[in-house]
């Protein structure tokens, strides 16, 4: 099933972005992977994007090219495109992108010049997989409550605590990984780290299985030690920096969602059209037609807004502005993500039993949707986000 593209004829977007759009669209479409094993999938998803230069949009280019991006800078649209052409295809294909662009994202922002010649473009051609390590066991939407903790002694730092729910956790190369350097100090005692998957002390092989497999894993980290060139930007500056680097692939993750949504109305429409019933097909009956309206309109009310968060971050880039789009984002994600799961749900149920059967398009949507509504920030928070901006106003 081809993915359309004219929602790429919105303003919101320029010509590179309709480019890659329409390459993007043809290049997936060709792809076979066997992603019955999730962690090999992934890594065979990282391969093919990478040799085929698609990753190159999660770095920017640096000076003289050298960082190996094709933007001089991190375009937020382009991600949008990226990660909702290739949901619509293989969620995994689009997990896959996402945290090559999330876990070096925080390289890109504060990373030295010497950490970025020796990440980014590693990242940019799938020789490295990278990760994000911020979550804990009791420390998801708090960060400030974390307890993994940083020592510090001469030029070296030790890491001591564990972290979960760790995307590509046990099959990647690198952890951007945030940690208590003042453990009294909350959100402003927080530093983050390069680690690198074969230091000494770093346990990733604890996995985590969940309902749409993709590799997670718990690490531990006992008297794991880094140099102190692995800090990644200054110190007790990590949460500001986490949070910066999720405020650019926040409404990438809306991207994804309104990819998985225009699957599943493409999925209704289609079986609607073939589903022979009382001398029929489903399609004819107006009920299906409202339904149908119905998910038509919740994909598009959420693409306005997923749009409008990464033109507007794009801007600001553009313009030299110091300005967050933090609530922008936040209405994407939280918009995109729940109409998603709507649009999804009265996909499957137009289907009726074949919704429920496994190994059907939208019994699969029906789970991979799930985790997005709650990773990056749930929902939850992304209302108290807009709530707190709009009180602010």
């Amino acid at each position: 099933m081809t993915p359309t593209i004219t929602h790429l004829n919105l303003p919101f977007f320029d010509t590179v972005h309709r480019d890659l759009g329409a390459s993007l669209r043809d290049w997936v479409g060709q792809q076979t992977v066997d992603e019955t094993d999730d962690r090999q999938a992934c890594r065979e998803w990282v391969r093919r994007l990478g040799a085929s230069g698609w990753l190159r949009y999660c770095v920017p280019a640096g000076p003289d090219g050298t960082l190996g991006g094709t933007l001089p800078r991190l375009d937020s649209r382009a991600l949008v495109i990226l990660r909702e052409t290739l949901a619509f295809h293989s969620p995994l294909a689009d997990f896959a992108l996402a945290m090559q662009g999330l876990g070096s994202g925080a390289i890109t922002l504060a990373g030295t010049p010497a950490q970025q010649a020796a990440y980014l473009p590693l990242v940019a051609s799938g020789e490295k997989i990278a990760a994000f390590a911020l979550s804990e066991a009791n420390a998801g939407s708090d960060a400030g409550a974390m307890t993994t903790s940083a020592t510090r002694a001469g030029d070296a730092w030790t890491l001591n605590g564990s972290k979960t729910w760790i995307s590509n956790g046990g099959i990647a190369d690198f952890y951007v990984t945030f940690v208590k350097t003042d453990p009294a100090a909350g959100t402003r005692g927080i530093t983050a780290f390069i680690v690198d998957a074969d230091t000494a002390g770093l346990d990733s092989t604890e996995h985590i299985t969940v309902i749409a497999p993709h590799p997670l894993a718990t690490l531990k980290f006992k008297q794991c030690a880094v140099g102190a060139d692995q800090q990644l930007g200054m110190l007790h500056g990590g949460f500001k920096l986490a949070m910066q680097t999720l405020d650019i692939f926040r409404a990438s993750v809306a991207g994804a969602a309104l990819g998985m949504a225009r699957r599943a109305l493409a999925e209704a429409v289609s079986h609607s059209k073939q589903r022979r019933m009382f001398g029929g097909v489903l399609a004819d009956f107006q009920l299906t037609q409202a339904k149908l309206g119905e998910m038509a309109a919740l994909v598009d009310a959420a693409a306005l807004l997923t749009y409008r968060a990464a033109w507007l971050r794009d801007e600001g880039e553009r313009l030299g502005s110091s300005v967050r789009v933090t609530a922008e984002a936040a209405m994407a994600k939280m918009t995109a993500t729940e109409n998603a799961q709507r649009v999804i749900d009265m996909a499957l149920q137009m289907h009726g039993g074949l919704g429920v059967k496994v190994g059907t398009k939208v019994e699969s949507l029906y789970r991979d949707i799930r985790s997005l509504r709650i990773y990056e920030g749930a929902t939850e928070v992304q209302q108290l986000i807009i709530g707190k901006a709009v009180l602010q106003s």
